[in-house]
Order: C-alpha cells, then sequence, then structure tokens
C-alpha cells in the first residue's frame, strides 16, 4: 500500500514536470511569434496612398475653428499621428486614451490630430467634449478621409515631419498603432518585409552555401 502510494507521487510529479516544461516552451514559442509579428500590427489597405510617398498638404480647420495643415513638410518638425474616429463608432472611443498615451510616451517628437467627417458639426464638438479633447486638434474634413481612403475605423495614419506617409491601417489595440510608429523607426511596413529582414540578419548555417559562387566553388 505504502509501496503504490509512494509510486503514485512520483508519477504526479513527473507529470507536473512535463507538464511546467510545456507550459514554458509553448510561452516561449508564444513569445518568439509576437516578437516576429509585431511590425504587422495595423491592417494596411492596398488602396490610396502608399508608405513611402510624400503626402499631399491640405490646408484644413478644426472644429474649434483653428486652421491647420496636414502633409507635406511640417514647419514644427514633428510627426503627426491621425486618428480616425467618430460618435457611432464604440471601438473609437475605448481607443482615445490609448492613442493619448502612446503619443504622449514618445515625448516631443510627434503629435496627435483626431479626425472626422459629416456635417454634424455640434454632434463632434460635444464628442470632442465629452472625450476631453480639447488640448488635441479635432478635424471635421471629407476631404482629409478621402485623401488616405479611410473607410472603416478605427483607422490611423503616421505622417513623418518630412511629409512622408510612414504608416497606415485599421487599428483596434495599442498594439496596432505601436506598429505604425516601429514601421517609422525600423522602415518595415509588412510581415514579409521583416522575414527578410530577419532572414538577412541570420548567419548561415554551417555547411550550407550561401551564394552561387559558394556552390560552385
Amino acid at each position: 500500500m505504502v509501496e503504490a502510494l509512494a509510486i503514485s507521487n512520483i508519477v504526479l510529479w513527473v507529470i507536473v514536470v512535463v507538464l511546467a516544461l510545456l507550459v514554458f516552451a509553448l510561452t516561449r514559442q508564444v513569445g518568439i511569434l509576437y516578437e516576429r509579428v509585431a511590425p504587422a500590427g495595423a491592417l494596411m489597405p492596398t488602396t490610396g496612398p502608399k508608405v513611402g510617398e510624400m503626402t499631399k498638404e491640405l490646408a484644413l480647420t478644426s472644429i474649434t475653428g483653428t486652421p491647420l495643415t496636414i502633409g507635406g513638410e511640417s514647419s514644427s518638425g514633428l510627426a503627426i499621428f491621425i486618428l480616425f474616429i467618430s460618435p457611432t463608432c464604440p471601438v473609437c472611443k475605448s481607443l482615445v486614451p490609448t492613442a493619448q498615451s502612446l503619443v504622449n510616451s514618445e515625448g516631443k517628437r510627434m503629435e496627435l490630430v483626431f479626425a472626422s467627417d459629416g456635417d454634424e458639426l455640434e454632434q463632434h464638438q460635444n464628442y470632442a467634449r465629452d472625450l476631453n479633447l480639447n488640448d488635441y486638434p479635432y478635424i471635421l474634413s471629407q476631404e482629409l478621409g478621402m485623401t488616405f481612403e479611410v473607410s472603416k475605423l478605427p483607422f490611423a495614419v503616421l505622417i513623418a515631419g518630412d511629409g512622408t506617409l510612414k504608416g497606415k491601417g485599421l487599428v483596434n489595440t495599442r498594439e496596432h498603432m505601436e506598429s505604425l510608429i516601429e514601421s517609422m523607426d525600423t522602415g518595415i511596413t509588412t510581415v514579409q518585409e521583416y522575414v527578410n529582414h530577419i532572414q538577412a540578419d541570420q548567419p548561415a548555417e554551417a555547411g550550407v552555401p550561401t551564394t552561387a559562387m559558394e556552390q560552385t566553388s
């Protein structure tokens, strides 16, 4: 009886150790996968201006009547992070404070602008007031949305200080928005580019020819 109990305890401990090793292995693989897909983030549409192109300068006005320019080379030298939102978009409301926190964490190198379209100015003014957006420009412009071909919300656009488009896409989380900034910093805009970049940085395996010259030598 005692011997059987001891054996069962040993078996249980072996199972616990094996499960712990499996959990550790899975956690490691999830971490590796996260690192590999990090630049993907936001779902980038294939239509509209391409990343890397110079953006068109648009003279616009905020809902408070303040004139401002979006696109082209920035007079302040700051990058512009534009988040397209709407009073009828429930995800947008939850994403606004996340965008504020993200841009604030970037220090003084970029500014946050909110944008939408429609004719109900008062509705958007109330919306901006409810979300406490008094310190941020809020643009109501159909032209701006059409320029970047925004069809679904929430949508973000990142323009560098020199006026080039650095990132765009549908965003639902902080990670999606961070991916646009990551793309600007690394110059990598797609998963395929990221995979190619990783493969280029990895040393060739011993004994495996890496070039046609090595194969024939």
